[in-house]
């Protein structure tokens, strides 16, 4: 593979076809960039190769069914398999993983009390509530205010049925940040935490600044739910690739036994979707650093982490700012 990245460099797709992989990584390497290219053909005749190769790597096993499925039927969305998803978010590392954001959360929550100290919560991007439906317990409730925000009409009616079965009085808002932040609400509102759990990863780096300025100034605390993932300088730097293999043979044995429903309805779709050039972009993640600097750079005092969970992916972090 690292031969092939500054063939790639000099002569591009059309050089490193005439060029020798070497190994499974490489054959594996060379097939991305064939997806790239949407040279499926290439792409599978190396896959298949580098599992041959490797029969031990779930990466490549996995690929070549991807890939057999994508000459037959063509790109995938990410989410087009709904039920793939679902049982990703749901299962494996995901379990823990918002277990303990959820606790996290709590102890953040415990700071406030009933009565004239009760907390005025707003949850950006609530998602299914999965994150924050467990982390309210009878401890802090009732709340002051509850904000939940989520530009996904459907995920939104989700949390929102969840509160009005537990009778939680709650106000929902059925929009992205930016718009939320020039309604009523949004201009006069003041909260005790804000909270965001992988959910301002939707927004490029280049226009968070003024999404970090208005928290700062409606807000007392801002709580980032994020994963502290290496920031790469090209899409097909080697070690880029490597970090992706690497952790993706983790993350599928997380879900072996059902089958290859998240394998192939959403795994393989989204790590393919890392080199797609015709897909747009959809989340923008990096190093807790750069979060950091972008708040302190917005005005907050103190920013600082706390770990929450040892992902497949990369490691989860709660940024807490004020």
């Amino acid at each position: 593979m690292d031969e092939l990245w500054p063939i790639y460099q000099t002569n591009g797709y059309a050089g490193v076809t005439k060029a020798d992989p070497g190994d499974p990584l490489g054959l594996f390497y060379r097939a991305l960039l064939a997806f790239a290219e949407d040279d499926f053909v290439q792409a599978a005749q190396d896959v298949r190769r580098a599992a041959a190769g490797d029969p031990a790597s779930l990466v490549f096993a996995e690929a070549v069914r991807y890939l057999d499925r994508v000459m037959a039927q063509g790109k995938a969305g990410v989410y087009v398999d709904g039920a793939a998803f679902a049982a990703f978010i749901r299962g494996g590392g995901n379990v823990a993983l918002y277990a303990a954001v959820s606790d996290l959360l709590r102890a953040h929550y415990a700071d406030y009390h009933a009565g004239s100290d009760a907390l005025r919560l707003l949850d950006i991007g609530v998602g299914d509530g999965m994150a924050l439906l467990p982390a309210l317990t009878d401890e802090v409730l009732p709340l002051a205010r509850l904000d939940v925000l989520e530009p996904s009409a459907a995920m939104l009616a989700q949390t929102t049925a969840a509160l009005d079965q537990r009778g939680i009085t709650h106000h929902a808002a059925n929009s992205t940040i930016q718009a939320f932040m020039a309604s009523e609400i949004g201009q006069q509102t003041h909260w005790d935490i804000m909270q965001a759990t992988w959910s301002l990863q939707s927004v490029p780096p280049a226009e968070r600044a003024p999404i970090f300025a208005w928290c700062r100034e409606h807000g007392d605390r801002l709580l980032i739910a994020e994963f502290d993932v290496p920031d790469f300088a090209d899409l097909f730097a080697p070690d880029r690739v490597r970090y992706i293999v690497t952790h993706y043979e983790r993350g599928l044995r997380e879900y072996l036994g059902d089958e290859g429903v998240v394998a192939q309805g959403f795994l393989m779709p989204v790590m393919f979707g890392y080199f797609d050039r015709s897909a747009a972009r959809t989340n923008w993640e990096g190093p807790v650093q750069g979060w950091i600097d972008d708040l302190r750079a917005a005005g907050f005092a103190t920013a600082r982490t706390h770990n929450i969970y040892d992902y497949f992916w990369a490691n989860a972090c709660l940024i807490e700012a004020h």
